[in-house]
């Protein structure tokens, strides 16, 4: 074989050579690539739900979620003929599932430098691209308030974890709606025993759900039920979504809009979840977050509420349904606008209201005090602890109200009674305010003993005997101040 045979044939093998280590390389890549798409689109990494058609979307925010492109809703506050309260106006707000590490941008129509992302006590911070956008990351599950300029026009943000073993369109005892907007006959979903009411993202249902005399019920998705679209107090049912007489309930992941009176009512019930629940109001006067009502061991967790009326309100509405009793509220976000961020009392037809705890809270807007403690009708409201709560202040003159009372929701005119309340390591910081702390019994029979104020700080300043926006009224007993521990009776 020549030399120049032998330089072709060299050459001839080097090219296959390289054509097989392509096609090697492609043989490696075709997969990976395939691999790379499938996990980016899994609920494991993040899950964006697109908006149903016909659905109104915010003209103030676009927000991209790692490059994707995310709905932006709309919730109303202040419908006529409140409508002269300001609020903020309207405010939007977003949903997507993921978990590990997003990138959030934000671009808007106002000015956002500058801008606060609530609670302050998550230490987020933003970095502004121009005066319309900016960025930021999370890497882990929240609920966030994006404000750059208080309550005016914010946006929420829901940043869920994955779902988990979500129902399938046909599969036995589900009612299930997909995306869409739906609005069901009647306008009431009545559920049954070991019924799942589903609502998925991209789902808007609107609707009232009414669960009674049932157990093993869930309520689940990532969509919205919707009570937006009735004016005040006329709904299809007295409540948007109302537990009555029932037991083993949970609800999770859902967002609840615009209710047209009390939101969410656990009444007469036992064993009730509510996790991961977005409470999106402020509508209408009296559209409490969540009531409840003569029931027992209720917990709530990882939540957002924003109501225009109180946040969580404890009642007891008929002596024959039993006591308040084991209600746990935990790691969430309130935001009241007009009236208590957590109402203990006023209806008071219980023997008992008893074994309180709101635990890890930020409460990041309140307007009247957000702790009021009032019982009546000769209730007992008994073991409640408040603890590792974070307030921000806008210079509002009450912070705590506790005293047995009588008022107009009261059927026999009696106080209540108030003993063994707790608050620890509570700190309010913001804008300078009176910050009332009143405490006082009624008379000799009902009195208001044992409240123990440990770690307490407001503004920099810890509540003591002499904090100067301190009221301790007659017929008190046993106050306790922890660092300053010489109690304060009456």
């Amino acid at each position: 074989m020549s030399r120049g045979q032998r330089r072709v044939k060299k050459l001839l093998w080097y090219l296959v050579a390289v054509f097989v280590w392509i096609g090697l390389l492609a043989g490696r890549n075709t997969p990976l690539a395939a691999a790379q798409e499938r996990d980016a689109s899994s609920p494991r990494e993040l899950t964006v739900y697109p908006a149903p058609a016909g659905e109104s979307l915010s003209q103030d925010y676009r927000v991209e979620v790692n490059g994707i492109a995310v709905p932006v809703y709309t919730a109303r506050v202040n419908d006529p003929p409140y409508n002269h309260l300001d609020y903020g106006g309207t405010y939007s707000f977003i949903s997507f599932d993921f978990t590990g590490h997003v990138t959030i941008t934000i671009s808007a129509s106002q000015d956002i430098r500058g801008a606060r992302i609530r609670p302050l006590s998550m230490n987020i911070r933003d970095t502004p691209i121009d005066p319309h956008r900016t960025t930021f990351e999370i890497d882990r599950p929240v609920n966030l308030s994006f404000e750059p300029d208080g309550k005016k026009h914010p946006l929420l943000i829901f940043a869920n974890p994955p779902e988990q073993n979500a129902p399938k369109e046909g599969d036995a005892d589900v009612i299930f709606f997909g995306p869409g907007i739906y609005h069901p006959a009647g306008g009431v979903i009545r559920l049954k025993s070991n019924q799942t009411l589903y609502i998925a993202g991209g789902a808007v249902v609107h609707a009232a759900v009414f669960i009674e005399n049932a157990e093993n019920v869930d309520i689940r998705g990532r969509g919205i039920l919707d009570g937006s679209e009735w004016p005040h107090e006329k709904g299809p049912k007295e409540q948007l979504l109302e537990i009555n007489s029932s037991r083993h309930v949970r609800v999770e992941g859902i967002v609840l809009r615009g209710s047209y009176g009390w939101t969410l009512v656990p009444v007469n019930s036992e064993d009730v979840t509510i996790e991961n629940v977005k409470i999106c109001g402020g509508r209408v006067s009296n559209d409490d977050g969540i009531d409840i009502a003569n029931s027992r061991h209720v917990l709530i967790r990882d939540s957002f509420i924003r109501t225009d009326d109180d946040c969580i309100a404890l009642k007891g509405l008929n002596n024959k349904w039993g006591d308040v009793d084991d209600i746990r509220v935990e790691d969430s976000i309130l935001w009241c606008d007009r009236a208590r961020i957590t109402l203990m009392g006023h209806e008071s037809r219980a023997k008992y209201m008893q074994d309180i705890i709101y635990r890890d809270i930020d409460i990041i807007h309140f307007s009247m005090a957000p702790f009021l403690l009032q019982p009546g009708e000769e209730m007992t409201l008994q073991n409640v602890l408040f603890e590792d709560i974070r307030l921000n202040g806008a210079g509002q003159e009450d912070l705590a109200v506790i005293n047995p009372t009588i008022n107009q929701y009261m059927v026999r005119k009696v106080p209540g009674h108030i003993r063994n309340i707790e608050f620890r390591n509570l700190t309010l910081s913001g804008m300078p305010g009176g910050y009332r702390v009143v405490l006082a019994g009624h008379d000799k029979r009902h009195k208001t003993e044992d409240v123990k104020f440990e770690n307490v700080n407001v503004l920099g300043k810890p509540l003591t005997k002499s904090y100067a926006q301190l009221s301790v009224g007659k017929y008190t007993e046993d106050i306790v101040f922890i660092p300053d521990s010489g109690g304060h009776e009456q």
